[in-house]
């Protein structure tokens, strides 16, 4: 079963980080910020369903916003990823989830990654704020730290459930169903520039 995950957010809150982090356990202080979206394969497990995740990672920065719905159009699930330390990308989150539903429907499974958590020391998001949207648009939360490798497999494994469930209903009564794919990890680009680049020189997050 393959399905499509997006990984969403304002720029810097650490989306590029968490999908290096997940997929292939790396870490680079200074993650450099993603142009136009990629996306990397990862196989997982759901009960007796072998699911492979397409993970898209698309840039935050304003600019590349309207090229948004292009990537994520038939998304099953979504990660919206905000800063804890950058109250401005919580408030993001809501626009996110609204324009998400718009494009894809109101039943995309949705998680929200509270990220950068090992600078809880310098948060900005009230904790009750955050569940309590969470709750309201049907959606889990996790806190995550892709410095050092916090909550990320329960993310991921939370959305990838939701997703296979919600597959497997909507497969029930069909002939045939998905085929699974094979195929070892690996990172696609896409870029629309044609210079051939995932991403450009710049700040960094984790």
């Amino acid at each position: 079963m393959r399905l499509k995950v997006v990984l969403l957010g304002e720029g810097r809150v650490g989306k590029t980080s968490i999908l290096f982090r997940y997929i292939r356990n790396e870490f680079q202080e200074k993650q450099q910020s993603t142009l136009q979206a990629s996306y990397m394969d990862k196989k997982i497990k759901v009960g007796t369903t072998t699911a492979q995740l397409s993970v898209w990672d698309t840039a935050g920065q304003e600019r590349f916003h309207a090229l948004g719905p292009i990537y994520y159009r038939d998304a099953d699930g979504a990660l919206l990823v905000y800063d804890i330390t950058d109250s401005e990308s919580f408030t993001k989150v809501r626009k996110w989830v609204k324009e998400l539903r718009k494009i894809v429907g109101g039943d995309i499974n949705i998680v929200i990654a509270g990220n950068k958590i090992d600078l809880e020391r310098n948060r900005q998001v009230e904790e009750k704020e955050v569940l309590e949207y969470a709750k309201s648009v049907g959606a889990t939360h996790f806190y995550t730290s892709a410095k050092q490798n916090l909550g990320l497999e329960e993310c991921f494994t939370d959305l990838a459930t939701k997703m296979v469930q919600q597959n497997l209903t909507k497969l029930q009564g069909l002939a045939g169903g998905f085929q699974p794919k094979g195929g070892k990890s690996k990172l696609v680009v896409v870029d629309d520039t044609g210079e051939g680049k995932k991403s450009s020189g710049g700040g960094g997050c984790c």
